[in-house]
């Protein structure tokens, strides 16, 4: 399959991407967590997308992967006083939040001459995504939104473990340590009910490494989740169809982030899997397409 890429112009930063399908086809925007490069929507999910008449585009976020990094860190308080801040639902100091990543996606849009898109957001993408589809409403088409949050007020916190897997730099920062690193990491977030070949998990470290490694994004995403408070005012100005999909054995983003956007977005539904944590487990592919399809086909 042919895979069209590019960078797009968001005020002075390239935002990477890659475009694949028919471009007459229904467009679809998928947009990635954490410190995670587009290469996280691993291709054979995009194909199935692509399969189902689908125009599919996944871009790398600002400070991650081949976009452009962003100088500068927070000038706030240490991490656990913004965590608690953010607990409440407030807000915090930070280089640039979720709302500059949410008009970076309306930038890459626009390079693309893309009017409406289908926005399916993971993660921390889920909580751009929840935003994206407030403040660009006509230009939203449906929502999907990914073991994700809308950090409302008093949430249950991640769990620590996992937390600390995905916030704290290996000691070790050669590439092999790094690597092996990323793979401990992906057992400790990963889905029990659907353990990842060793192998697997490697050969995907390795990729991810050699593409780009650039921690310093890590400590901006975390800061721009943290700086941009509660999403439940956004969450309420939705009008887009919208699917909301979960794992119950997610311990870092917990089942009730999503039960919480559920709850706030009108329009919406809640599915949950069995078994599946922090990723996008291969065996659960197609359901995830299904239900991904089914709220696309509300609006065409």
């Amino acid at each position: 399959m042919e895979i069209r890429n590019g960078a797009a112009k968001s005020g002075e930063l390239d935002i990477a991407y890659e475009d694949m399908g028919d471009e007459n086809h229904p467009a679809v925007l998928l947009i990635m967590g954490l410190g995670a490069q587009l290469v996280f929507w691993r291709k054979g999910f995009c194909e199935k997308l692509v399969d189902q008449g689908l125009r599919v585009i996944r871009y790398d976020n600002r400070d991650v992967g081949l976009s452009s990094k962003v100088e500068g860190r927070h000038t706030g308080a240490k991490l656990l006083p913004r965590m608690a801040r953010s607990q409440l639902g407030l807000r915090n100091e930070a280089v640039y939040t979720l709302e500059h990543m949410a008009d970076d996606a309306a930038a890459l849009l626009d390079h693309l001459q893309i009017e409406k898109a289908h926005v399916v957001g993971a993660s921390m993408g889920g909580m751009i995504a929840q935003i994206f589809a407030a403040r660009y409403q006509q230009r939203t088409k449906t929502l999907g939104v990914v073991f994700s949050s809308n950090n409302r007020a008093l949430l249950p916190p991640p769990g620590f473990k996992q937390l600390q897997a995905v916030t704290t730099r290996p000691k070790d920062t050669s590439r092999e340590g790094v690597i092996a690193n990323t793979v401990r990491v992906g057992k400790i977030i990963g889905s029990p009910g659907y353990p990842v070949p060793e192998e697997k998990m490697m050969a995907d470290a390795v990729e991810t490494y050699d593409r780009s490694y650039y921690p310093a994004g890590v400590a901006r995403h975390l800061g721009a989740i943290l700086g941009s408070g509660s999403l439940l005012p956004y969450d309420k100005q939705i009008t887009a169809p919208t699917v909301v999909i979960h794992g119950r054995a997610d311990k870092l983003m917990r089942p009730s982030g999503g039960r919480a956007v559920a709850k706030a977005i009108r329009r919406s539904r809640l599915v949950l899997f069995d078994g599946m944590a922090h990723d996008l487990p291969e065996p659960l592919w197609d359901d995830i397409v299904g239900e991904l399809k089914t709220t696309f086909a509300e609006v065409p």
